[in-house]
């Protein structure tokens, strides 16, 4: 046996070139498969693109015959509606009637409800107390009590910003609570060992794990101040969208309906945009980066 057959592996054929052996590198942890997300202007264009196929859509079937325009209107027929109701009407004046108690009753009831459910971290007795009376509130709709603070506020713009409150200012209070519960008990010790003060802990530590949790219930609070506002307006109101939804409906104008309905939701539109901007501010830096 030659030297070189002395290098030759183990059941191989003399004169063969040499096999590697070096092992396999397989992928290491789990492979996640990735979307490539969208730009900005292509998501805006394919949003633009699916109403303007809806409004086309709806259009034919009403020319089609397949749509009665009685009661789902035409977009057309909106279109020369809110023309009118912008021109001749008192478009402007309703609109900001409608808005003002909107954003007030938002602010109001985000603001103070989350203050009292970070309120609730310095003392677990009070929460144990004040916790049922708050899931009881929660738990009736709110809205049984228009008839109630429209008697107690007046007709004026006042009990329509206490119903945006009352229906926004509990889910802050829950939210900012669940906020609270779930911060981290070992940093909150840790805190106490290197010496903070309990005020020091609640503005570093419980009020920024808290954020998040505020920011959801803004999500939801503006469907819901919108809610209580339109509501007042129904009961009793002499101004403001609602009103105005509510005379188009008894009257059969179903085309000013919708003008009402899309008007509110730019409204609702402009606020949400407005707490994304918000949620960026004030999360920056709270949140990990992968979560951004």
């Amino acid at each position: 046996m030659t030297e070189a057959d002395a290098t030759v592996p183990r059941g191989a054929t003399p004169g063969t070139p040499p096999v590697s052996r070096a092992p396999l590198r397989r992928p290491r942890g789990v492979v996640v498969p990735t979307e490539r997300r969208w730009s900005a202007p292509r998501i805006a264009l394919t949003q633009v693109a699916i109403l303007a196929l809806a409004v086309a859509l709806w259009e034919g079937g009403v020319r089609a015959g397949r749509i009665d325009p009685f009661f789902w209107s035409q977009p057309s027929a909106i279109w020369r509606t809110a023309i009118v109701f912008v021109t001749q009407g008192s478009a402007l004046y309703d609109t900001w009637f409608t808005v003002s108690a909107t954003v007030t009753g938002f602010l109001v009831g985000t603001v103070s409800g989350a203050a009292v459910g970070l309120a609730f971290w310095w003392s677990r007795n009070v929460s144990a107390v004040l916790e049922p009376f708050v899931i009881v509130f929660h738990a009736v709709p709110k809205l049984a009590f228009a008839p109630l603070i429209i008697l107690l506020f007046g007709i004026g713009i006042a009990s329509k910003i206490a119903l945006a409150v009352a229906l926004t200012m509990v889910i802050s209070i829950l939210a900012a609570h669940g906020g609270v519960k779930a911060v981290d008990d070992d940093l909150v010790r840790l805190m106490y060992t290197l010496g903070a003060s309990r005020w020091q802990v609640f503005t570093k530590v419980v009020v920024p794990s808290s954020l998040p949790w505020i920011i959801s219930s803004m999500r939801i609070n503006i469907g819901m101040a919108l809610a209580g506002t339109i509501v007042g307006e129904f009961v009793s109101s002499q101004h403001g969208l609602g009103k105005l939804i509510l005379y188009a409906g008894s009257t059969y104008e179903m085309a000013l309906i919708w003008v009402g309905i899309i008007v509110l939701s730019a409204v609702a539109v402009a606020m949400y945009a407005a707490v994304v901007r918000l949620e960026r501010v004030l999360l920056r830096g709270v949140r990990a980066p992968a979560s951004e």
